[in-house]
Parts: C-alpha cells; structure tokens; sequence
C-alpha cells in the first residue's frame, strides 16, 4: 500500500522530518514561487509541512490538499480563509512557544531598561578598574507603568511575569478581555498616554501595520520604553529611530524587525537599545516541541481525521 505524500517545501527543522518519514512519503522540494513539482507528483501530495510563507499559486499547483502545517504561531504568510473556502486545514504551533516568548520580553524590558549588555561590553572592554564604575543607570523597572499592545496567549504569560516586579499593568486589544485583571484602554493611543513603557505582541495584520509609529512614541514620553516581540511590520521603524535619537522616548528592545534580517542602521547606532535576532523561541526545547507539534497535526490529520491546533479560519475544528 502506497504511503500517502506529503510536501516539505523548503527548509524545516529535522525533527518534522524524522517523524513524517516514519509514516508517509516526504517529498522535499526548493522553496519558490512556484514549485517545481511535475503534474502527477502534485496530484499525489494531500499535506504539507512548512516553515514560512505558503504563496496562494500553491493551492492551485497542488489541488489535493488537504492539511498545511505551518511551524510557527503566526501564519500570516497563508491565506488561512482562502484555504479554509477551499476546505483544507491550517494549523499552527501555539502555546509551546508561549514561555519562551514571554521570557525573552521580560529579558529585552530589563536588559533595555538597565543597559545591561552595555554594562558587560564596558566590563569586557577592561573599563572596570579601580576608582571606576559604570554609569548609573536613567531607568529602573521599579514603578513602571507596562502597557501592553496585545493581550493573547503570550501576552498574557508576559502579564503574569509582570506582576512580581510590582509593575502596573494596562493593555489595548481589540476588545476587552472580561477576565483580564488589568485596566483596558480601547485606543492604542489612550495606551500610550498611560503608560511609560509599551510591549507589542500583536499578530501581522492589516490593522497593526506600523501602529507603533510618531503619534505614539510622542504619547510614551521622554522616559519611554518600547519592547517588540511580536512582528516587525507593527512598529515604524524611521519613526522610533528619529524618536530615540531625538530623545522623544528612552530606549527600545527589539527581537522583530520589518525587512529581516536587514537591520536598519539607525536602529543599531541608535542611543539606547537591545536588538536581538528574532530569537524569542530560539531555544532547543521549545523549537523542538514546535516540530513535534507540526508533525503531530500531520499525523493526527491522517490517522485520526482531526488536526491537533487547527487556526481560527481553518473548516475543521479540533
């Protein structure tokens, strides 16, 4: 009996590739435009496993279908509602991630706020002599004000992580979460007002697109703090970099960029911020527990008739 295709296009970690290959026929492919697959190949394939984008030209190339398995919370890079009309299935990886991303925004808000790979480079430089010290530091995380731009699983960890430091906590979405402890404003804007330090963990979507932008880094204040953990297409990045060298706000802590991985090279002269490789999930237990997830959908998909963690758009619910 013929073992059922599935499609890897592109790179994916190798622990999906380990277990799809125990049970179905694993075509790997070249991630382009369009897929170089002859026609009877594509006819065979009914799921696919990918890491990154899935062009809409790849549901036409590819018109037995019936799974996509995106390794990643997000899945911007799919028309989930164009799959979804067509009846197939997108899943996604969330909540395994959720710790880690959390841990790596609580991680930039204090690094920011503290200077401290500043701190380790003035250590490491040989500065630290005797009769020396580094500078004090402008800010502390103590009496803050925390906004948070986006209050979904992961911002919500971020919440809970907040709440030891003794750190008010406010936050903007789209709707108010009824059970959510924390002051809600219906305006970004009203946030920013608020608050003195702003941690965007808000999905890539036509409404988020460079809302962290002037207006609001004005609104932040002098003494602002920015951390992004979510997608870099949320902040305007000419605009945070004319705020922090113009010291409209006080320093940024970034993991997300717009156009990665090009860094703008006023983001990294800029005064005060920490900028890491959009590693906030970047750790081998959570990385390989996001491709235990991947495959698992698969699986589940082909044995069972059920994905483990369909998307919100996806016919078939779990």
């Amino acid at each position: 009996m013929s073992r059922i295709a599935v499609l890897v296009p592109g790179k994916i970690h190798d622990r999906v590739l380990a277990q799809l290959k125990d049970r179905f026929e694993v075509i790997s492919v070249e991630r382009d435009e369009t897929l170089k697959l002859d026609a009877g190949t594509a006819q065979r394939i009914r799921g696919v496993a990918l890491s990154g984008a899935f062009p809409a030209v790849w549901f036409e190339q590819l018109p037995n279908i019936e799974i996509v398995a995106s390794f990643g919370v997000g899945y911007d890079g799919i028309d989930a509602k164009l799959a979804g009309s067509k009846g197939i299935i997108v899943t996604n990886t969330p909540d395994v991630l959720n710790d880690e991303v959390a841990d790596t925004a609580i991680a930039l808000l204090l690094n920011t706020i503290r200077e401290l790979p500043k701190a380790e480079a003035w250590l490491r430089d040989g500065n630290w002599k005797p009769g020396s010290a580094y500078p004090l530091t402008r800010y502390s995380l103590k009496g803050r004000h925390v906004g948070l731009y986006g209050l979904g699983r992961i911002g919500l960890e971020i919440a809970k992580r907040l709440e030891p430091f003794k750190v008010k906590i406010s936050y903007h979405t789209r709707s108010r979460h009824a059970d959510a402890p924390y002051d809600y404003h219906p305006t970004l804007k009203g946030l920013a007002e608020a608050v003195d330090t702003l941690v965007a963990i808000v999905p890539k979507t036509p409404q988020t697109h460079k809302t962290v932008n002037a207006d609001i880094l004005s609104a932040l204040g002098p003494d602002g703090i920015v951390v992004n953990v979510g997608r870099g297409w949320t902040v305007n990045e000419d605009d945070l970099i004319a705020a922090l060298n113009a010291g409209t706000i006080g320093g940024a802590g970034l993991d997300v960029f717009y156009d990665e991985p090009n860094v703008p090279a006023g983001l990294l002269s800029a005064p005060n911020t920490v900028l890491v490789p959009h590693i906030g999930s970047a750790s081998i237990p959570t990385r390989n527990a996001m491709a235990d997830l991947v495959a698992e959908n698969l699986i589940s998909w082909f044995e069972q008739g059920k994905p483990v963690t369909p998307v919100a758009e996806t016919p078939v619910k779990q």
